[in-house]
């Protein structure tokens, strides 16, 4: 089946090939090939080279972005000298097709950035971060010309600012933003003296903490960058750490539900007896469950919330009301969608109407199409509330 970028809406084309894909296949096969069609937009790869100066804290950064601390599982390998000796690949932990390469330490006397790509093997990334925590030197104009000149683009960014932060407000004269300020003209300065850099933007990070200073401001300019079939890929891997990348999320998610809500319509058409039904459970579902793991409403992501934050399970877990956690959490999503009162409705007007195939596939397309687009905005708005809460609550301890 053809691929189609999150944001659209299937073409004629697609909805026939898929319906005679459908018309073929007993029920279990018909609900497993739905699956595959809806994984597929999840499938985009995303291949992002991290790079910097030995020390600069580029490991933790690629820890931080993919929302793990330095001791936890599956992190990458952290240390005062470089830990990085040749290109280490590290799947998103929740996205395993977005990839985060740590990549080995630049900054040695003899650097030289075209054989270091080579060796890297630039080709297989999207874009690279180029991390420093120190100020501009001039390997790091050697490389970022050396990306440009391979058509690549790449994100600068000025590491453990916290780190400069505290060293500075013992001074009396102790002002933080003018050392933001300097701290980022030092770096603009450094890229103004490369050719191709046109608007040279310096992002400020503090792994420890990505929800202080410029995180925000990077993922956006690295989003409206990318090609369009790779941004949801993007968004869906934010860490849940402020209300703002809360209401991102669920907006992202928001626009693929008329998509989801035709696919069941679609399938609703096929004239195969209970076919609709197990579809529509089937797509529920799955979209329940990647809504419930994109905001970090599964047990893991809520047990490094309460270590980050300091709140109990207990605490947070009494703050979501919806099901939907609850069903994920005890394997009983798909049995607290068959007691549905809309889907109950569905079913007993699809055998209604099957005595009359053409009118009774119309009737039942249209009910398929509104009962999951009612229920999976009905989800995604509680699911999306659950967050807002239990991200509220963290924070309020972190303050």
């Amino acid at each position: 089946m053809s691929g189609f970028e999150h944001e659209s809406i299937m073409t004629e084309e697609e909805k026939k090939e898929l319906t005679e894909i459908l018309a073929n296949q007993d029920i279990s096969s018909a609900t497993n090939t739905i699956k595959e069609y809806l994984k597929q937009k999840e499938r985009v790869e995303l291949n992002i080279g991290v790079t910097g100066e030995s020390g600069s804290g580029k490991s933790k950064f690629v820890n931080a972005f993919r929302g793990l601390g330095d001791e936890d599982e599956d992190s990458a390998k952290t240390g005062p000298v470089e830990t990085t000796m040749e290109p280490k690949v590290y799947p998103h932990p929740k996205y395993t097709n977005v990839k985060v390469w740590d990549l080995p330490g630049i900054g040695t006397p003899n650097f030289k950035a075209d054989e270091y790509l080579q060796l890297v093997e630039f080709e297989r990334y999207d874009f690279f971060i180029i991390v420093a925590s120190d100020r501009f030197r001039e390997y790091h104009t050697k490389l970022a010309k050396e990306i440009i000149r391979t058509g690549k683009q790449f994100y600068f960014i000025r590491s453990k600012i916290d780190v400069a932060i505290d060293g500075e407000k013992d001074k009396e004269n102790f002002d933080q933003k003018k050392i933001l300020d300097t701290i980022r003209e030092n770096c603009v300065n450094g890229l103004n003296e490369i050719d191709g850099v046109d608007d040279p933007v310096v992002f400020l990070i503090s792994s420890r903490d990505l929800s202080k200073y410029d995180f925000n401001r990077m993922h956006e300019r690295i989003e409206k960058e990318l090609p369009q079939h790779k941004r949801h890929v993007l968004i869906m891997t934010l860490p849940n750490i402020t209300l703002e990348i809360n209401e991102k999320k669920k907006e992202a998610l928001k626009k693929g539900i008329l998509k989801v809500a035709l696919l069941s319509a679609c399938v609703a058409a096929v004239p195969v007896a209970g076919l609709s039904i197990a579809v529509d459970l089937s797509i529920i579902t799955f979209e329940i469950r990647k809504y419930l793991y994109a905001f970090g409403l599964d047990e893991k992501s809520l047990k490094n919330l309460c270590e980050q934050s300091g709140q109990t399970m207990e605490t947070l877990e009494n703050l979501i009301t919806s099901v939907w956690y609850k069903g994920l959490l005890t394997g009983s999503l798909l049995p607290k969608l068959r007691d549905t009162t809309l889907l109950m409705s569905e079913d007993a007007v699809e055998r209604v109407f099957s005595i009359v195939p053409i009118i009774g596939s119309l009737v039942a397309g249209g009910l398929s199409f509104l009962t999951v687009k009612f229920m999976l905005n009905k989800a995604l708005n509680d699911i999306a509330e659950d967050a807002r809460k239990v991200l509220m609550a963290a924070f309020k301890n972190l303050e």
